[in-house]
């Protein structure tokens, strides 16, 4: 075991900021997508100080970034082993479930036994059934939709059962009863790894999705390390989506938040009340406003904004509580698909109570992220993953 003994470890993941070179990019389609360092190059450079301070320069080269000689954090690089390049299992990967078969995705949109079972399940027929970019599909079939009263089912290059629907048209409450109808449906063969409710409001030719989003996932194959962390009487809080990625399993306390400022907040202000345990939040602008928007200059944005409060967060950790930042997949803005893409992501570590300047390496498996909050908080391994928490070494107030 490592002499590191922490209170609290706070994981952040940057939903989509992959930094490329996956060694199997090609089997996914997505041979040359590099999130951070193609949207750099798209505006001129980025400005990410803070991130830089903690080792980011010095695992991924980006138009801005700059290598730093005495990186204040650990610094490294993961390798997805699971079969996908999705939210759930990327999040799944990171908490110690590493999946053999990859969820179902449907091209050419779900089949007439999944769609009859759902249909009669609402007592409604339905618009779409293609594969689309969400905001692309409201534009196109948004006034029908009003005009009917059909909701949107559409899907993406993710696994993936998603409902559109106009607030004033259904109410939030009967899209999420349809969601869940679609979730009971969606089993063995067709069990896809998220159903997600999209309310949108608005007049024709000015739609906006709504921060009501909520996901219905399925739950975790065995235990993860939330399961593990509160099972030994510890809290774990879930701050952005975590909740419904996980099913709600091993959550002690849930933070749903809108937007990644908001999400800061509840990170500092969870950081600040946990009493033992672990932080999981998840910051999810980066992909869903613009990574499958294509928005290179808003992610960048994005990107800049989070570094500015980088200091905030760290000035929020106690002597021995340990940031971890990370990511769950990539979602390259510069290319023509707006779909994830599969990528490597960086694992950056900062702590008093850790050695400065560690370099990680790269790392066979998101699991060994969970399997080294599992060392830092002393309670049992997850069944996969290796941990790093003996390579990070004592700080100077360990």
């Amino acid at each position: 075991m490592t002499t590191i003994a922490a209170r609290a470890v706070i994981l952040i993941v940057l939903d989509s900021v992959g930094i490329g070179d996956a060694p199997d990019a090609a089997d996914f389609g997505d041979e040359g997508s590099a999130t951070l360092p193609n949207l750099a190059a798209a505006v001129g450079g980025v400005e990410l100080p803070n991130l830089e301070r903690l080792g980011l320069g010095n695992i991924v080269e980006a138009q801005g970034l700059v290598r730093v000689e005495e990186p204040e954090g650990a610094f490294g690089v993961m390798v997805e082993r699971s079969p996908g390049k999705d939210t759930t299992t990327g999040h799944w990967e990171l908490a110690g479930v590493v999946l053999e078969r990859p969820f179902p995705l449907y091209p050419g949109g779900f089949p007439a036994e999944v769609m009859d079972a759902f249909e009669a399940a609402i007592g409604s027929s339905t618009l779409g059934n293609v594969a689309a970019s969400g905001t692309e599909i409201i534009d196109r079939l948004g006034e029908e939709h009003m005009a009917t009263g059909r909701p949107i089912v559409y899907t993406s290059g993710d696994s993936v059962f998603q409902i559109a629907a106009h607030t004033d048209v259904i109410a939030l409450e009967r899209l999420y009863e349809m969601c869940e109808a679609a979730r009971g449906i969606l089993r063995g063969d067709h069990e896809v790894g998220r159903v997600i409710a999209r309310p949108f409001a608005g007049p024709p030719g000015g739609f906006e999705r709504t921060p009501d989003r909520h996901d219905y996932s399925v739950a975790p194959p065995h235990e993860t390390i939330l399961d593990i962390i509160s099972g030994a009487g510890a809290e774990v809080w879930g701050v952005g989506k975590i909740k419904d990625i996980f099913a709600g399993r091993g959550v002690t306390t849930s933070r749903p938040t809108r937007s990644n400022e908001a999400g800061v907040d509840a990170i500092i202000d969870a950081t600040l009340r946990i009493e033992r345990g672990l932080v999981f939040a998840n910051l999810v602008d980066f992909d869903q406003s613009y990574g499958h928007r294509n928005d290179p200059k808003g992610y960048a944005a994005a990107l800049e904004a989070f570094d500015r409060r980088l200091p905030e967060v760290l000035a929020a950790l106690g002597p021995r509580d340990v940031l971890i930042v990370t990511a769950d997949h990539g979602n390259d803005p510069t290319t023509p698909s707006t779909d994830h893409s599969r990528e490597r992501v960086p694992v950056l570590c900062a702590s008093d109570a850790l050695a400065a300047g560690v370099d990680l390496g790269v790392r066979a498996s998101f699991a060994d992220c969970g399997a080294t909050v599992a060392e830092l908080l002393e309670v049992a391994s997850p069944r996969v993953g290796t941990s790093f928490a003996a390579e990070l070494g004592p700080g100077r107030r360990a």
